[in-house]
């Protein structure tokens, strides 16, 4: 059963502890890894086995967030896949052109640090089941959480509070394997998760 984070220890001994199974920290550290490649795609001959997809595929129930899966996305759409725009908002609603300049000048940057604090928060979770995170491990650990967040709420079509509260009364009606089912518990679970650390940092 999943333990959420909690404080403990002060000044520069200070940790944040949570325990995770098996397949809670595969299936985070999973999602992490699609969203790492979505800001910072592979070379596309480098390939590789998803060990991911192979876990939940095994369970008859799967979540991803990768574009290439998302069948209501037109060809346009890809190329510039919306949940970007939920990971790197435009800086100006307003004026199109300035938008794209400061997009231009930053959006790299930006790219790096994100994808750096997923690398980072996965490689951690494949380390050992209890984790014990140092503040700086716990903001790159806050921020991909976040990131995992914002781009499965995205594929779920989840824009405002509201638009949450109408998939949980839905998911009452939703048969257990349905796929949407699953998703709104991992993004149930994260949100969860992340409420726990980012508590924890502020020391409640």
């Amino acid at each position: 059963m999943a333990r959420g984070f909690r404080r403990k220890g002060s000044g520069g001994e200070v940790r944040f502890a949570a325990t995770l199974d098996p397949l809670e920290r595969a299936t985070i550290a999973g999602l992490m890894d699609q969203v790492h490649d979505l800001l910072d795609p592979a070379d596309p001959e480098v390939g590789g086995d998803d060990d991911f997809s192979a876990i939940v595929a095994g369970l008859g129930m799967g979540v991803t967030v990768a574009p290439e899966d998302q069948v209501d996305l037109d060809a346009a759409a890809l190329e510039r896949d919306p949940a970007l725009d939920r990971l790197l908002p435009t800086a100006n609603r307003v004026d199109d052109e300035a938008a794209a300049e400061f997009r231009r000048l930053t959006e790299t940057g930006l790219r790096q640090r994100k994808a750096g604090a997923l690398a980072e928060a996965a490689a951690t979770l494949r380390h050992d089941d209890r984790l014990r995170l140092s503040e700086a491990e716990a903001r790159a650990f806050l921020v991909a959480l976040t990131d995992v967040r914002l781009v499965l709420g995205e594929r779920m079509g989840l824009r405002t509070d509201e638009d949450l509260e109408t998939l949980e009364r839905a998911a009452t009606e939703l048969e257990d394997d349905d796929p949407l089912g699953y998703a709104l518990a991992v993004y149930d679970f994260l949100t969860w998760l992340q409420e726990t650390l980012a508590s924890a940092m502020l020391g409640r």
